[in-house]
């Protein structure tokens, strides 16, 4: 099948190209980018069309840091309607973390899941536990892991507190060239608590989360990544000290990357109005301060990229205030809300906020070739985004499963209107 973009807003991160042109794409690849107007759109009898005037043409999204609850949980999320979900909002491929019921410590459970991923329309690739059940005791196989497709390891939900495992793990991991994703939390200092530390656990009269338990954990596992020569991405980093962290371990030269979420760069806790269980989750949303710190480091390119940390749950779940479980979805809001805050308001490029979503990402899992780019070769995952679109964020139209968001009702700028994933058109708004 081929497919003709024309008269879009070509923006390639890797390339530099921010340019008006056509792009043409045949078996899910890309075989041309025309930029300007030289030469006539050539149409064939079996070519779809679609004229992307006055919009963006982005690389496909990829989201490193998703949660779709399969197998297990799948009354929350399924791998179905999470890829349905990602879909509406550009992503194109997700990392799903381990955290399943059982959790992704085999060979077989693995392998179920990539078997049943290959009818999805978008890619999904999927992370092994770094220990057997996420139990802290025991090392997966982390060879026959790496070798069976895991994408990555990480033991998101909670770290690997066991100090001594953890630098075993590291060592393993390292040898097998993989890469180590760090859930930084420091479990003894959470003492029960369910939001920020501050003000807002004492207007809610709620025990706080304080940024130490990000912090200890983000620096016992920079230093050591490097030590053991693990290559180390740092989950959802939420505190201005894991910027200050960042900073220093780039500056030190060290193989090292950190993620970000839209609602810890949107949201601080003065913004939490009640007790109301869309505004827990893991880590918490900090103060103004961290915020800003997080927006900064976006914008100098010290945290590398946006991801959603998309955990659904079901509404029965999140009604118990904050007595819920954490996590909110995001995959279907992310790419509005990095647009609205980040370029609009925030006056980040637009070639910034790409390279952020999809091209720095696709280098964090060493893909970069093939994904994240749009030049001759690489595969047609294509995102085409409406930046005057303005609209209104309604749970019940989400596509996920989870309805679970603090952005319900919210106006934002910007949508995306078309994905395609290998060559295929897999939504259209």
């Amino acid at each position: 099948m081929e497919i003709i973009i024309k008269n879009g807003i070509i923006v390639d991160p890797a390339t530099g190209i921010h340019e008006k042109g056509n792009l043409y794409a045949i078996d899910g690849e890309i075989y041309k980018v025309v930029l300007g107007f030289d030469e006539p759109v050539e149409i064939s009898e079996d070519s779809i069309e679609i004229d992307a005037e006055g919009k963006y043409v982005f690389p496909g999204f990829i989201d490193l840091h998703v949660h779709f609850r399969d197998p297990g949980l799948t009354y929350k999320e399924d791998i179905v309607s999470g890829a349905e979900a990602a879909a509406a909002g550009g992503v194109t491929t997700v990392c799903c973390m381990p955290n399943t019921k059982p959790v992704v410590d085999s060979v077989e459970t693995l392998n179920d899941i990539l078997e049943r991923a290959k009818c999805l329309p978008i890619r999904l690739e999927q992370l092994s536990s770094i220990t057997i059940g996420e139990d802290n005791k025991e090392l997966v196989d982390v060879a026959a892991m790496k070798n069976a497709g895991a994408i990555a390891f990480s033991e998101d939900g909670k770290s690997v507190m066991d100090t001594v495992l953890f630098e075993k793990a590291l060592k393993e991991i390292a040898a097998a060239g993989a890469l180590v994703m760090s859930h930084c939390e420091e479990k003894s200092l959470v003492q029960s608590g369910v939001i920020n530390y501050g003000p807002a656990s004492e207007k809610f009269g709620v025990k706080g989360i304080k940024n130490d338990v990000e912090d200890v954990i983000a620096a016992r596992d920079i230093f050591m990544a490097h030590t053991e020569g693990a290559k180390l991405h740092l989950c959802h980093c939420s505190t201005k000290g894991t910027v200050e962290l960042m900073k220093m371990a780039k500056s030190m030269g060290y193989d090292v990357t950190a993620e970000v979420c839209p609602h810890h760069f949107v949201l601080s806790d003065e913004d939490i109005t009640s007790h109301d269980g869309n505004f827990k989750m893991n880590p918490p949303l900090r103060s103004k301060e961290d915020v800003e710190a997080l927006v900064e480091g976006l914008k100098e390119g010290v945290m590398d990229c946006i991801s959603t940390d998309h955990a659904p749950h079901s509404e029965e779940e999140k009604s118990n205030g904050f007595d819920s479980p954490f996590g909110i979805v995001g995959l279907e809001t992310s790419a509005a809300l990095s647009y609205t805050y980040l370029v609009k308001k925030a006056g980040m490029s637009v070639d910034q906020m790409v390279r952020l979503m999809s091209y720095n990402p696709a280098k964090v899992l060493g893909l970069e070739k093939e994904r994240g780019i749009l030049r001759p070769g690489a595969v047609a995952d294509i995102v085409i985004f409406d930046p005057e679109k303005k609209w209104t964020v309604d749970k019940n139209k989400f596509k996920s499963k989870g309805k679970n968001t603090p952005f319900d009702g919210y106006e934002l700028t910007g949508k995306v209107v078309t994905t395609i994933c290998r060559g295929d058109v897999v939504y259209r708004g």
